[in-house]
């Protein structure tokens, strides 16, 4: 059995509840926290966490910290407990580095906040997931360019102790089939690794393409997934009273 997945077993709980993790951890720095509930500022990532999904208390928090008509992106949640709804959802699978060969990449430049335009333009035309104007600050961002123009992408997202992921994995549809993608993720996984961190990513559960891809360069599926955007169907304690005063 080789390091790496020894590893991943010995930490898979972290994973469980990724961005609990993050949030508690490396990316203490952008939570926003109310007891059990905590998320990251609204223009960094949209994702938010609770201590656990079956602890009534934590969902109270998090309807406190949303707010009235507001509402979570969490993941794990497959049924809205009593007091939410579910919004949307959309199942996906969540794969670990088992082999994968990270290298840097002569052609890739590390993008900064001056580049946001520029991805935000890619990720429009692209949908590799949400992508808001400051989560460039999550973690290491690099692109590939031609004739000066950002045609392919990929960067560090959640980071949990011990784990970083891969995210925002895209290439302009006219650049495809050149190996970019891949080119991408075995350069940003290489500054991960040198960190002494593990990669992982997730895809849709219906994008086979993707999964194979992954698969083929040294990815190995650890778990489906789900993530939901719910929303509280009644007032939390706090607008109650506002609501009677």
């Amino acid at each position: 059995m080789s390091t790496t997945v020894s590893v991943e077993t010995t930490l898979s709980h972290v994973l469980d509840n990724a961005a609990w993790a993050a949030l508690t951890g490396p990316h203490a720095h952008f939570a926003e926290r109310l007891g059990r509930a905590v998320r990251y500022p609204v223009d960094v990532a949209g994702f938010h966490a609770l201590t656990d999904i079956d602890d009534p208390r934590a969902w109270a928090d998090l309807a406190a910290l949303v707010g009235p008509g507001g509402t979570a992106a969490v993941s794990g949640v497959a049924k809205a407990p009593d007091g939410w709804e579910i919004v949307r959802s959309g199942r996906g699978v969540q794969l670990v580095d088992t082999g994968l060969r990270a290298e840097p990449d002569s052609e890739a430049v590390r993008l900064g906040p001056a580049d946001v335009p520029e991805i935000l333009d890619l990720v429009a035309r692209t949908r590799p997931g949400p992508y808001l104007p400051r989560t460039i600050e999550m973690g290491t961002y690099l692109g590939i360019r031609h004739r000066g123009r950002l045609v392919a992408l990929a960067g560090e997202r959640v980071r949990p102790p011990g784990w970083t992921e891969i995210s925002a994995v895209c290439t302009d549809p006219g650049h495809r089939g050149r190996g970019l993608a891949t080119r991408l993720v075995r350069a940003v996984a290489a500054g991960i690794k040198e960190r002494g961190d593990h990669p992982f990513l997730h895809a849709a559960a219906d994008n086979g393409g993707a999964i194979r891809l992954y698969e083929s360069i040294g990815f190995t599926l650890r778990r489906p997934t789900v993530f939901s955007l719910v929303r509280p169907t009644r007032p939390t304690a706090a607008a109650a009273v506002e609501e009677t005063a």
